[in-house]
């Protein structure tokens, strides 16, 4: 923060004018707003994001969503780098720092930090939500590998449904049935894209209302020599009874993928059809 050593301060000498008034009321106004508060939030959740995996927590436009991020910049409270055609942005805590020191550091610190600590467990054991990760070696090549992610066609082969997007970020993405139903079992926004290396998109149920932490997918594309490991992430997950459709269901997509591109030909049997009651239970909330 411009003008304040944060070494230098003393909780219990510091006065209001040894902070710089100018700063420290762009990091209130920052702070005033709810939308500007979730995206610090999510920073904190998990820092170095896109604009893209922002937009889709907020469901505002890119103009918007920008300009909610050049106030916290101004602020201070936010940094930007650029990691090749990406732009990551990082949680800076050290504004929110320097008022907690001038404004709560004086008064009560030890009792504050004992009900904080116990209010952060509770609510912790009340909100947190599974995740599923799945790791798979194929012969095969990036491109290919991503060429079967996004192909329509391809995921129909192999997946038992069709993914279709024009896959830029920010657009829409349905799982649609291939019976010519048009019906899309899953639906979501594509929040980043990186071809041949890197796909992330939220993934949910048709017609739900929209969490505030929207489950995401992840598709991490690692080549090595002749062969790609392909490690699926399933994030935020909205009970143990989607975990267990995504134990079930990822194995088996990505067993047929692999035999596609390593022998041209899908498995004899769908292998999801192992787990029938599931998948019948998960199509049947959308007819």
């Amino acid at each position: 923060m411009a003008g304040i050593d944060a070494g230098s301060i003393d909780a219990g000498s510091i006065d209001a004018g040894s902070i710089d008034a100018g700063s420290i009321d762009a990091v209130f106004k920052a702070l005033a707003d709810p939308t500007r508060r979730a995206v610090l939030d999510s920073l904190r959740r998990r820092s170095g994001q896109t604009l893209g995996e922002l937009c889709a927590q907020l469901a505002m436009a890119r103009q918007s969503a920008s300009q909610h991020l050049a106030i916290l910049a101004g602020a201070n409270l936010i940094t930007t780098v650029r990691q090749g055609r990406r732009k990551l942005h990082y949680l800076n805590p050290v504004p929110i720092h320097d008022i907690a020191q001038r404004w709560i550091a004086p008064f009560e610190q030890p009792l504050l930090d004992t009900l904080h600590t116990v209010k952060q467990r509770a609510e912790d054991d009340m909100t947190s939500q599974p995740a599923y990760v799945y790791v798979t070696y194929i012969h095969a090549t990036p491109r290919q590998v991503w060429h079967a992610l996004t192909d329509a066609d391809l995921t129909g082969a192999y997946w038992g449904h069709r993914n279709v997007s024009d896959w830029a970020p920010g657009s829409r993405w349905e799982h649609q049935r291939t019976d010519g139903s048009g019906i899309a079992d899953v639906v979501g926004t594509v929040i980043d894209a990186v071809p041949p290396e890197r796909l992330v998109m939220t993934f949910a149920t048709p017609g739900g209302a929209v969490p505030e932490q929207p489950a995401t997918v992840t598709f991490d594309i690692e080549a090595y020599h002749e062969i790609v490991k392909l490690t699926v992430t399933h994030e935020h997950l909205p009970s143990d009874d989607d975990l267990a459709a995504a134990a079930a269901g990822w194995p088996a997509v990505l067993a047929n993928l692999k035999s596609l591109l390593e022998t041209g030909s899908v498995l004899p049997q769908a292998p999801w059809e192992m787990h029938t009651d599931l998948r019948d239970r998960q199509l049947a909330r959308n007819d």
